[in-house]
């Protein structure tokens, strides 16, 4: 039987002679054959240093004498490798997930891990997983814009607002949307905000930046509405907005212009720099609430998005962040993070969405737990306003032929 892209160059690195034949064995069954193996690192990077000695994917134990997995992962670093790792070991799953923290934050693509001893299912499962691109090794990927270079490009219309549905899990109804906004650059094609939020932030722009976001959105709300699509949509704030004590009623006033209720609204925090006086933000997030505005906290159990935000603020909807729904299914850590954090909401009267909800095993989760929203690439990428309509009515067929009966068979267990 042959399985995936078996051309793949592979390269095993086990201090056990037992596993390396093992792994060999179930390889070939799969049609894997350019495969070679090591019992120790110095030997793997002799062949690395090699010509045209880099493989493909290297399958690499962690816990080996002389040289460790991660001492190994080091030099490859340093050889600027540009395949993908699985990890096979025999460690506690909290050392495998810290170890494929450290491999991502490396730039180095990773498959997943796998517990010594494995089922030949489960490595025949990672070996057709696709690999997302790492953010640092995106094309149009530029080191930082200057403040001019983005003030000129909102001044020219080219920021534009992508959206990514949320849809109600139980329901599958689509309930709203995030906006998320794109710089449509004339060289460097689509620039992501995490190349430039934080210029905007430091330089005096957010503002304007947010208040172009916010007119873009309202617009499409009040389009979406006269195409009989009722949603709300979600706009990501920074704590830079809320030290303006007016923002509320500049808020208000572009709603009322739009002609959009404030309920079809929710704004959300995202604070990438702590408050040190915390008056001002609270004025204005309780008028805004006070205004029918929703409030929702992002990225909830990263950064600054906390326990004493819950406390100090009043959100009434949490989003937990991706990377603790991602994965939750198979991951005794993730999994204990996802459900406090989802039993503190229902605590406190909260609504929940769960972001990157990514395949079916995520999806799943969430129906067997009850969770209120989805937000992920299962669901959906991001898309242009235009493309919102004739992706919902594709996403109404997928839900009704599949995933409403995966859901009510979790919700019935």
């Amino acid at each position: 039987m042959t399985f995936g892209d078996v051309d793949r160059k592979i390269m095993l690195l086990d201090d056990e002679p037992f596993m390396l034949k093992l792994l060999q064995q179930v390889l070939a069954n799969l049609g894997y054959l350019r495969v070679t193996a090591f019992s120790n690192g110095q030997s793997a990077l002799a062949a690395f240093d090699q010509e045209n000695g880099q493989p493909d994917m290297i399958l690499l134990d962690l816990n080996m004498p002389k040289m460790d997995g991660l001492e190994f992962v080091r030099h490859l670093v340093k050889r600027n490798f540009t395949g993908i790792l699985i990890l096979i070991s025999g460690e506690g799953e909290r050392m495998l997930e810290a170890t494929v923290k450290l491999v991502s934050a490396h730039g180095i693509g990773i498959l997943g891990h796998l517990h010594k001893p494995f089922k030949p299912d489960e490595l025949k499962a990672l070996l057709v997983k696709r690999v997302e691109p790492n953010a640092r090794h995106r094309a149009s990927d530029r080191n930082a814009y200057s403040p001019a270079e983005l003030r000129q490009g909102m001044a020219s219309g080219e920021l534009e607002n992508y959206y990514q549905p949320k849809v109600d899990v139980a329901s599958g109804r689509v309930i709203g949307v995030e906006a998320l906004v794109r710089w449509i650059h004339p060289q460097d094609g689509i620039v992501y905000p995490d190349q430039f939020i934080t210029v905007a932030e430091q330089h005096g722009l957010m503002d304007d930046l947010t208040h172009g976001v916010l007119v873009r959105a309202m617009n499409h709300v009040r389009q979406w509405g006269d195409e009989r699509l009722d949603l709300r949509v979600s706009v990501n704030v920074s704590m830079v907005n809320m030290v303006a004590l007016d923002f509320p009623d500049r808020v208000a006033e572009l709603a009322s212009r739009a002609g959009v209720m404030p309920s079809s609204v929710m704004l959300e925090l995202t604070e990438s720099q702590l408050m040190q006086d915390l008056r001002a933000p609270l004025e204005v997030l309780t008028r805004l609430r006070l205004k029918r505005f929703g409030l929702s906290i992002d990225d909830f159990g990263t950064g600054h998005s906390s326990l004493a935000q819950l406390r100090d603020f009043p959100f009434h909807e949490l989003k937990i962040d991706r990377s603790f729904v991602h994965g939750a299914s198979n991951s005794v850590t993730l999994r204990a993070i996802y459900d406090a954090s989802l039993a503190l909401a229902r605590e406190l009267g909260m609504q929940v969405v769960a972001e990157g909800v990514s395949e079916k095993a995520d999806w799943d989760l969430l129906c067997e737990t009850g969770c209120d929203l989805a937000q992920g690439y299962f669901v959906a990428r991001p898309m242009s306003a235009d493309e919102l309509g004739r992706w919902t009515e594709d996403w109404g067929h997928r839900f009704a032929s599949s995933l409403a009966h995966a859901g009510k068979v979790a919700n019935d267990i």
